[in-house]
């Protein structure tokens, strides 16, 4: 895969297709592998689709002390669209990529076509209450968290979906060094970053759908799809699932991306 440099942080970035630009955002703990059944329908529908790994998740570097809270990874992906030469993107995404996705709304409605979001986040309700033990890892034990959190997804989260898949998603967090940027990467997530903004998300103008599993136990759709669908004008779509739809209905997410985006005004 090719790599953008910003500055002095490198995005891993898995480009496919030509057409009309999605830009497909990961949340925790995953990587741009989550988009892998989903990416080759999107582009034989004709869609040119980029699909990084947030900065300090996957192989996307960044120094030891640059914060990689969800307000710079917004500004690191509008600055991706700059390198790209991309004037305005479908942005599509999961889990506290959503915290990305609303921030680019709120700072920049004018890049954004159309806005999905899945099994995502809203105002102070991240679910972080389930990441807790990662938070608090202790670091010097890190290169025991990868098989810790591939039985843990395996068993309790995403029943539907092999070990082997959970194994690639979860590929670049395996020993001591990808462990520990999965705690980094946990101790940086800030809820405070959405409440900040909802007041600017009641107004923003950018064609919205929220999209959610109907049996994720992370992020509920009565306490967060919702009010997250009602924020935002959108429209709720629920799917037989736990939180990783994008794995577990593949073919349905792309369905639905493809939907919206021939529904958005001046598509073709």
């Amino acid at each position: 895969m090719p790599r953008v440099t910003l500055g002095e942080i490198s995005i891993e970035l898995w480009e496919e297709g030509k057409g009309h630009p999605v830009l497909l955002l990961h949340g925790f703990p995953t990587t741009n592998f989550l988009w892998h059944n989903v990416v080759p329908r999107l582009v034989a529908a004709g869609c040119r689709s980029f699909a990084p790994d947030l900065v300090g998740f996957g192989h996307s570097d960044a120094p030891d002390g640059v914060a990689i809270d969800m307000g710079s990874q917004a500004g690191w992906m509008l600055g991706l669209l700059d390198v790209l030469e991309i004037q305005r993107v479908l942005l599509v995404a999961h889990d506290v990529g959503t915290a990305v996705a609303q921030i680019m709304v709120a700072r920049a409605p004018e890049r954004i076509l159309g806005l999905m979001l899945i099994d995502g986040v809203y105002a102070d309700r991240w679910g972080l209450e389930a990441l807790e033990s990662i938070r608090s890892f202790d670091r010097t034990a890190a290169d025991s968290l990868f098989r810790i959190l591939v039985r843990r997804m395996h068993r309790q989260w995403t029943t539907e979906v092999s070990e082997h898949v959970i194994r690639r998603l979860l590929a670049p967090y395996e020993g001591a060094v990808g462990g520990s940027r999965l705690i980094r990467a946990a101790r940086s997530l800030d809820p405070q970053q959405t409440v900040a903004i909802l007041d600017v998300l009641r107004r923003q103008p950018v064609p919205s759908r929220v999209v959610w599993g109907e049996k994720d136990q992370f992020l509920t759709v009565d306490e967060v799809a919702r009010p997250l669908a009602d924020l935002l004008g959108a429209r709720l779509k629920l799917y037989s699932g736990g939180h990783f739809l994008p794995l577990e209905r593949p073919a349905e997410i792309a369905s639905e991306v493809i939907a919206f985006l021939r529904d958005l005004p001046g598509i073709e």
